[in-house]
């Protein structure tokens, strides 16, 4: 059997919405909470290839640890910005959905029924 796997945040909507519409359909899924398990830099990096984004395209600019981090600064690299990531994960956007070596963002929770086939 397929299985999904979904980083997930319990106090956020969208994630709890991707969950059930994902639980919904059936899917087979690992439940990563990753405030709790933050990934590691190298996971981070991993999943940055399957979702083919930058590490500041993953970054939740709204957070209040963005602007205190001065984030905004093109000078940081994207070493640094995992780096960041991987300490902070409050800032990864979410929910992070994949399957094997394809993965979407679960904004909208819709997002994920590209995944299902």
């Amino acid at each position: 059997m397929t299985h999904f796997t979904i980083y997930h945040n319990p106090r956020c909507s969208k994630s709890r919405e991707t969950l059930k519409l994902m639980q919904d359909n059936g899917l087979m899924l690992d439940v990563v909470l990753y405030l709790e398990n933050p990934p590691t830099e190298n996971k981070l990096r991993k999943l940055l290839d399957i979702l083919k984004m930058k590490p500041r395209e993953l970054l939740r600019k709204g957070e209040d640890l963005y602007k205190s981090l001065n984030l905004k600064d093109a000078n940081k690299s994207d070493d640094e910005i995992i780096k960041i990531m991987s300490e902070n994960p409050k800032l990864i956007e979410r929910p992070i959905v994949t399957l094997d070596n394809e993965g979407i963002i679960g904004r909208p929770p819709e997002n994920v029924l590209k995944l299902i086939k």
